[in-house]
């Protein structure tokens, strides 16, 4: 977990906050983005270990930021979050490439156990 990169994109301020006090609490260095635009080229300039996107932002659909993570020479494990959880959503995402999808409001416990899992090495 240690110098493990994590981008948040993310619109609401609040919730900014809240992931950025409990990732660097488990030892993750975060960056955040608060658009479409900007997390995309987060995602550009160094790309991280894990992607924590809303589906809904001001600039456009995070799927498109989920979509350019798994396109990196090494895709980036993401976990999409919505307040708009919907069956058609969730099925949105998973196709995007998401490793999991979370809806809102969700429990600092059940992202922390989200993150390890998704995190997790492959045992063969």
């Amino acid at each position: 977990m240690a110098n493990r990169r994590v981008l948040v994109v993310e619109d609401e301020a609040d919730l900014v906050a809240t992931y950025e006090r409990l990732l660097r609490r488990h030892g993750y260095c975060v960056v955040s983005a608060r658009s479409r635009e900007a997390g995309l080229a987060a995602l550009k300039y160094e790309p991280p270990h894990l992607l924590i996107a809303d589906l809904r932002l001001p600039d456009g659909d995070g799927l498109d930021v989920v979509r350019a993570a798994r396109a990196l020479p090494t895709p980036t494990p993401v976990i999409v979050v919505s307040g708009f959880a919907s069956n058609e959503s969730r099925n949105a995402a998973l196709s995007a490439g998401a490793s999991a999808v979370l809806a809102k409001p969700f429990s600092t416990d059940a992202l922390t156990k989200l993150i390890q899992t998704v995190l997790a090495p492959a045992v063969c």
